[in-house]
This record gives C-alpha cells, structure tokens and sequence, in this order.
C-alpha cells in the first residue's frame, strides 16, 4: 500500500508508474490490473501464458542481476537485463453479449498472428486453461476509438505505415474490443515509463508506442529503448568482458537442442551442430543468418538494429459461453453486469467446485425476511442479509442489497438496490439504480433512473430517464448568496454610523 506525495486524483495510469514511491517499489516483473474490473479467468493462467510465451535467461530477477559462471550479468535475447522479455495484455468484447450496454468505450486494436515457431504446436481445448497461450497475437496497433475517428476526421482517411504492411503482412484490426487494463510487464517497462515523461496513460501512451516501436524503424531509439537494453555502463562485467559475450562463451544454447524446424516443409529434424570456439551462438527460438559476401556495412547495421521485444495480446472469444470480462466503470455497466452476476447459480445449489468465483453462497441470503404473499424469481434475482420485503411485493431479475427494506405492494424489475435502500408501498421501479441508504415515496413510478446516496424522491413521483442527485454546487451558491447579504447589511449598518444618520 503506496500513498507518493504527487499524487492526484487525477494522475494518469502511466504517470503512476513515473512516482519515486512506485519506482523504488518495483524490484522485478510486475503485474498491472484496475480497481473496476470483473474477470472470470484465472490469473494463474494469463501468467502462466505470459510465462511459457516470454522466457527469457535467467528468470525473473528485475535489477538485481542472475551472473554467469564468471561473474557477468545474465541478458536477455533483446540484450535486456535478466527477466522476461515482452508483456501481455488482455482485450474483450464489448458487443452482443448479455451485459452489453449502448454506447460502452472501445478501442482500437490491430494484431498480427504468431511466427510459425512462436505459436503452440497442439491446439489445446476452447474452454481449458491453455487455450489463452492459444489465442495469443502480437500487438502492433492500439489505441482509443475515440482517437482514431478524430484522426480520421483531420486526415480525411485511415493512414497505414507501409512499414507495418511490410513487418506483417496479414494484420486483422478489431473495433469493437475494449482493454481490459490487464498487463503483465516485464521489469524494463519500469525503466521506458521512467524515460518517457510524455506518456500519460498506459493503455493509450504506453502501450500503443511500444506496439508500434516493434515495426516502425527508429521508434524504439527515439523512446530510449536502446539505453534500456544496452546500457554503457554496464557492458562490462566483473571478469573484463562482456556480458553477451561471456554468455555465450560460457553457456552453448544451440548446442544443447538438437531439434530445429525446417524451412521447407515444416518438419523436424535432427541436426549436428559445429561451430567455433569462440561464434556466437544463439538460442533456437532466435534467426541469424548471416551471408558470406555480407560487407562490414551490412554486418554493422545489421548488429545496430534494436530489437523490440513484442507486446502479446491475449482476445478473449466473444462468444456468449466465454468467461465474463468486464470493466464497470458506468452506472449502465455496474446495472448490467449486477444483473449478469445474479443470474449464477448460488454455492448452495452447485456446490464450492462448480460454482462461479462470483457465485453467492445463496440467491436468498435471509428467507426470513420475505414475507410468503410475495413473489422472487430466485433464477435472476440476489438478496443479501437483513433484506425484509412485505406481502404482495413482485420482484424480477433485481439485486437488493443489505438492509434494504422494500414496503407492500412495490414491484421492481431489472433494478438494483444498494445497501440501506427503502422502497416505498405500491412503487413501480423498472431499470432504476437506487443509491445506498436512499428512500424512494411510496406509489412512485420510476423508470431507468438513478438515485443518489442519501436522496429522498418525494412520494407519487412519475419519472423517466432522470437522475436525483444533491447538486452541491447550488447550495454552495445559496450559502454564497447568504453571506454576501450578511456583508452587505453589516456594510450598510457602518455607513449609518459614519453619516450619522
């Protein structure tokens, strides 16, 4: 638990990472996930996903540093420090799914398929843990929906990079995804935020430079990538030499497998490697190919080049089966995804094993709060302690929280009542969001409204698509209204007495 000194309430995700307090904080790979979001998936499978697809030498060490035999510090294929090279996010659906709502925030998404020797050889079932590693893509564009069409609008047209089109030739560019603001990050990810003081959100800045860097020639060095891979300082290790070279004097990775995929056809075969004493080798996963009239010009642009290590993106299948993901970040989403919660079967009815992490030990917590003249669908519906309905109430597809009391004859369809709500006799409540310890009037009509915490909506009100809410700017222009009456009356009371009226 951080509390930096800078921070704001309106501080950007990416600048969060900049603070002192949260640089000192971060010794190793990291994980970044948001305060709203809902998510089914296990987290032990995106990690063990990210795990299998960005092993690098040495683990995961951060800046402490794995050494060699002799003392140099281990690096990663892009020439990182010791830990895992890319990250991965995740990005899911947002449309035709049960709590889809209108005009939910998407993004712009482009990604390209796995090299051949990148992606899994079996493909592994649609529902099991593996199937993340499965649908993995390599992210090359990213951005917010809103962005691109005001791009659109200035340029009159969608602009591709002919470098993109080069790097991949097959790019599929999804519109109606959103980012789930889940990113496993290696530990120099810490060091590009650092170095990069324009970037202010994560998602859009972070992410969507670096998903173009991986393409787009010379980005990588204008965000001083280089120097978070190759730093001068410590190209030396304690025995003289350097860390690259010492690994590979030290450690013969390629001659340890003896496997590799043939160009070809495809298939794998068996192979006797020879090489130098002192020739690089490298690992099976990474191409060199370096020709014999190559020119010293040619080998030394070719060493200069910086690698990317790439940003994976993990889509989640939009079918209507698939886990729940979810950011509830608006009313409309916390009322949709509320109601898809309530439709799980309760622990009590499946069991602990079966049952959803989000599932509820019972879909009525109190029964003895229910009077028997009433009527609950208990398949859509969520009561939780202390909830006291009264004879002839009809309740359909709602979540009422605790203490919620709701008076005789009240009717509340696809609503959801917060904690301390009190619903009066004879109301009609459909779509409505009431806040905590509000209290509706009784014979009320509301209808896709929202009520504040703490309001109180008269009795009889007949209402559509509003919001009662306490606008705390009028009172406060009340009382500045009443204090400037005040000085002006004591103004007016001296002016007496100097004029001596």
């Amino acid at each position: 638990m951080l509390a930096p000194a800078d921070l704001t309430f309106t501080t950007g995700t990416a600048e969060l990472l900049r603070l002192p307090e949260v640089q000192a904080c971060i010794k190793t790979d990291f994980i970044v996930l948001p305060c709203d979001l809902v998510c089914e998936i296990p987290g032990e499978s995106l990690l063990e996903a990210w795990m299998v697809t960005q092993a690098a030498l040495g683990g995961s060490t951060g800046d402490s540093g794995v050494r060699g035999p002799r003392g140099a510090r281990m690096v990663g294929m892009a020439g990182e420090k010791s830990g895992r090279r890319g990250g991965l996010g995740v990005w899911y659906q947002t449309k035709d799914r049960e709590e889809s709502v209108k005009g939910e925030v998407t993004d712009f998404v482009a990604t390209a398929s796995l090299e051949q020797d990148e992606a899994p050889v079996v493909q592994p079932p649609t529902d099991g843990p593996g199937s993340i590693r499965y649908g993995l893509s390599k992210l090359v564009l990213a951005m917010p929906m809103d962005s691109l069409k005001e791009r659109m609008e200035d340029k009159k047209a969608f602009l591709v990079r002919h470098s993109l089109v080069r790097k991949h030739a097959r790019v599929k560019m999804l519109t109606t995804y959103r980012d789930a603001h889940i990113y496993l990050f290696p530990y120099w990810v810490k060091e590009m935020a650092s170095r990069n003081e324009r970037f202010e959100s994560i998602s859009e800045d972070l992410i969507g430079w670096w998903a173009k860097a991986g393409w787009q020639t010379g980005l990588g060095d204008k965000l001083g990538l280089r120097e978070v891979f190759e730093p001068k300082d410590e190209g030396v290790g304690e025995s003289g030499s350097h860390d690259g070279d010492t690994l590979e004097e030290e450690i013969d990775l390629q001659a340890m497998s003896t496997t590799k995929t043939g160009a070809d056809n495809g298939t794998t075969t068996t192979t006797t490697a020879t090489h130098e004493p002192h020739e690089p080798r490298w690992a099976s996963r990474v191409t060199t190919s370096t020709s014999l009239d190559a020119t010293p010009e040619s080998l030394s642009a070719e060493k200069s080049k910086l690698t990317i290590p790439p940003i994976l993106a993990y889509i989640h299948p939009s079918q209507p089966s698939a886990p729940l993901i979810r950011r509830v970040d608006s009313s409309a989403l916390l009322l949709s995804v509320s109601l898809r919660l309530a439709k799980l079967e309760s622990i009590e009815e499946v069991g602990r094993a079966a049952a959803s992490p989000f599932a509820h030990a019972a879909k009525i917590a109190y029964p003895a709060g229910v009077a028997q003249r009433c009527t609950v669908t208990k398949n859509d519906c969520l009561l939780a302690e202390n909830v006291t309905v009264e004879e002839k109430c009809v309740i359909k597809e709602s979540v009422v929280g605790a203490n919620c009391h709701i008076a005789s004859g009240a009717r509340l369809t696809r609503c959801l009542l917060m904690d301390g709500a009190v619903v009066g006799e004879r109301c009609q409540l459909t779509g409505c969001i009431i806040g905590r310890r509000s209290k509706i009037g009784r014979e009320c009509v509301l209808k896709d409204c929202e009520v504040q915490d703490g309001n109180v909506v008269p009795d009889e009100t007949d209402a559509k698509n509003e919001k009662f809410m306490v606008f705390e700017g009028l009172e406060e222009d009340e009382e500045d209204a009443d204090e400037d009456m005040d000085d002006a009356g004591e103004n007016l009371e001296e002016g007496e007495d100097d004029e001596g009226f």
